[in-house]
């Protein structure tokens, strides 16, 4: 037998009569879905980033807890000339150039010549473990996103130190 939209609402009003008439609430137990994150240029709001990072730069977090488990996005915005020594993580970091020039580079030592430049919409996906440094070209803002805790360990714990 084919049921109608018309036979549910039937049933859900008589539920209703009948949750009234004996004083109980019927609550609505559907699963909600998650809510979506979304950010405009002007509604994304800068601070200093964290002090893991050399000062100067920026960052602004659109989705997700860095710090706590799940997934997350953030943005940084770097200053001319700005270098993140070699470093690591223990999740795959991945990186989109939003404006300016980004220039990565892989190994523990910081190699100029070793740089890779990434341009406007370049993407680089960096493994878990792999040592890796940067460097900004011009101001650059870039999209940082993956598993968190986002976590940075410095091949040299020197490097560290604001």
């Amino acid at each position: 037998m084919r049921t109608t939209p018309l036979a549910y609402i039937a049933a859900i009003l008589a539920l209703a009569a009948c949750s009234k008439a004996s004083g109980t609430t019927v609550q609505d137990t559907t699963p909600t879905a998650p809510s979506a994150s979304k950010a405009t240029q002007q509604g994304i709001t800068w601070g200093p980033a964290p002090a893991f990072l050399p000062p100067g730069a920026q960052i602004a977090v659109l989705e997700g807890d860095p710090t706590a488990v799940g997934t997350f996005t953030i943005r940084l915005k770097l200053p001319n000339g700005y270098k993140i020594p070699p470093h690591t993580h223990p999740t795959v970091e991945n990186v989109t150039v939003l404006s300016g020039t980004f220039r990565a580079g892989m190994g523990t030592t910081f190699d100029d010549s070793k740089l890779t430049d990434l341009g406007r919409d370049g993407f680089v996906s960096i493994p878990a473990e792999h040592a890796h440094y940067a460097m900004a070209r011009g101001e650059t803002v870039v999209q940082v996103h993956g598993l968190s805790p986002f976590v940075l360990t410095y091949v040299n714990p020197a490097a560290a130190t604001r």
